[in-house]
């Protein structure tokens, strides 16, 4: 090879590298990369303006349908599509760069886009807002009829018409698969077995608590602590944590496909490339430090707000729970959210008085402030239902011992107590 060639590859190998921030690659992490620079990883900037002014150029000329809906829903299209292209070759890259740093940028625009749709639907009224929806699905903008999950809490109902164990078989459907790959995708995204599990229970407390406002919150004690908590999150989690430990430990060797020599070898590094570049482990330290630990509370509480936001949006627009538009918003929130806690991490443990919270943790934030303005201006009706008196009484005494327990934590009475330990442990050694 000649130099000026290793002088290319040495460059290209570099560019990769420096696509991922220095912090993707802690020391214990060995990756290895040999700075292939393939078509997929080069700037087409010209040849997509070229394919966007080319397809503008047929629409312009050319195709023009009567249909004035249709034409308002291919525009609206249009206008989405084009603005993500758009980003896709001017926003930033994110904080990861596999599969593709596309990928990430495409992610952070269509979270624009929704945030720009929240903003809309500020401004108009419920019943116009579900109209609205109607027009991207004629089947939405109908009320959706009231169900609770908790009418009849036998697991085994020898007089149901439908068979003894129907009440516990009925609640084994699709949304048992999508509630254990949630956590699943959240474990890989928290990376802290305490964090996910206060999650966990946080949210079966706050469904036991707002059930008088949701009446899909109404469980059997069964579906709650052993079909949800234990089997749907705790497998959830379990194998989450584990894959986290699993890629901790990976030793990460990137060589382009065609540097690869066998058939079976290509192939593997193809899906290879869906995988992580490199794995950080998150070391959050939210007892080492009051900052640290506010830090930690408002990112769960923001998490349980956001799981929370689905339902009453739900409620509030007429949105069936098996509509697209659910899945839609929680794989825009899987992607954001992940890129949203590599930047808070790298936030937190930043030394740097002038670090940035950066840009996805900062969108995300403005969107649940948007979701949450909705539900209130739209959904006061619901929100204004209040919960019962137990439950009130409940999480007031919480607030109160978790308060004190915080002031024990991180003030005057555990320094004080730490040195009477250290005292009594030096005494013993003397002895």
């Amino acid at each position: 090879m000649s130099t000026a060639s290793k002088a290319k590859r040495d460059k290209a190998g570099s560019a990769v590298v420096a696509a991922a921030p220095a912090s993707t690659v802690p020391p214990t992490v060995q990756v290895y990369d040999d700075g292939t620079n393939t078509f997929f990883w080069r700037a087409h900037t010209v040849t997509a303006l070229v394919l966007i002014v080319s397809g503008l150029v047929y629409v312009a000329l050319w195709d023009t349908p009567l249909d004035t809906m249709y034409n308002m829903r291919r525009g609206a299209v249009a206008c989405v599509v084009i603005f993500v292209l758009i980003g896709v070759i001017n926003m930033p890259d994110g904080p990861f760069v596999r599969p593709h740093p596309v990928v990430w940028r495409v992610a952070l625009c269509v979270m624009i886009l929704y945030i720009l749709s929240l903003i809309f639907t500020l401004f108009q009224t419920v019943d116009d807002t579900r109209q609205f929806l109607a027009l991207y699905d004629p089947e939405l903008g109908k009320p959706l009829p009231e169900r609770t999950y908790c009418e009849d809490c036998r697991i085994y109902a020898p007089d149901h018409p439908k068979g003894p164990f129907y009440n516990l078989l009925e609640k084994f459907d699709i949304f048992v698969l999508c509630h254990f790959f949630g956590w699943y995708v959240k474990a890989l995204i928290i990376r802290d077995l305490w964090v996910l599990n206060i999650l966990s229970v946080a949210f079966e407390l706050a469904e036991y608590t707002l059930d008088c406002q949701l009446p899909n919150f109404g469980e059997c004690w069964w579906d709650h602590w052993i079909l949800d908590f234990i089997l749907c999150n705790g497998l959830g989690i379990y194998l989450g944590v584990k894959t986290c430990e699993y890629l901790s430990m990976k030793k990460y060797i990137w060589t382009g496909v065609w540097n690869t020599p066998t058939i079976k070898g290509k192939i593997k590094r193809v899906v290879s490339q869906f995988t992580p570049y490199s794995w950080t482990s998150y070391q959050w330290g939210y007892t080492e430090s009051f900052k640290k630990f506010l830090f930690m509370c408002f990112i769960i509480v923001c998490w349980i707000v956001q799981d929370l936001n689905t339902f009453y949006l739900k409620a509030i627009y007429w949105i069936p729970p098996n509509h697209s538009l659910n899945l839609y918003r929680e794989v825009i929130y899987a992607f954001t959210g992940a890129c949203a806690m590599k930047e808070m991490y790298s936030f937190l443990m930043s030394s740097d008085p002038y670090h940035r919270i950066g840009r996805y943790p900062w969108l995300i934030f403005a969107v649940l402030s948007c979701e949450i303005l909705l539900e209130i201006k739209h959904g006061w009706y619901i929100l204004s239902i209040p919960i019962h008196t137990e439950w009130a009484v409940f999480w007031l005494v919480s607030t109160f011992l978790f308060g004190v327990w915080v002031v024990w934590r991180f003030t005057v009475p555990l320094p004080i107590i730490g040195r009477y330990v250290r005292k009594i442990e030096h005494k013993v050694k003397a002895m």
